[in-house]
């Protein structure tokens, strides 16, 4: 059976049927509208006065990508190097960059 699904905007403001929705960051925090297309008018002619001073911000700071596969295995065989050479290592956490150099030149790599 073949079911067909409506999705009605209502205006956040006065509960009408909503034309778009509104995005805006305030306070470090982003907010979603919907509004008519009459109320989203006025939301922009209140905040013009505000926007025309302020300048754009930057995306903030990045992220840093999570760890591979690939990368916690050759972490694996840099530990088990270490322990076969008597190189002290933690079982877990950062591998010491000296220790790295250290399995990386007795692989010839």
């Amino acid at each position: 059976m073949a079911q067909k699904v409506t999705v009605v905007l209502e205006d956040d403001l006065d509960g009408g049927q909503a034309d778009e929705t509104v995005r805006v960051g305030f306070g470090g925090t982003e907010y979603e509208l919907n509004l008519s297309a009459k109320n989203a008018r006025a939301f922009g002619t209140q905040l013009a006065p505000f926007v025309e001073r302020a300048r754009k911000a930057g995306r903030g700071p990045a992220r840093r990508a999570p760890r591979t596969a690939a990368a916690r295995q050759g972490s694996g065989e840099v530990r088990a190097w270490a322990k076969d050479h008597g190189v002290a290592v933690s079982a877990r956490g950062r591998i010491p960059a000296s220790v790295i150099e250290q399995f990386q030149a007795a692989k010839g790599r």
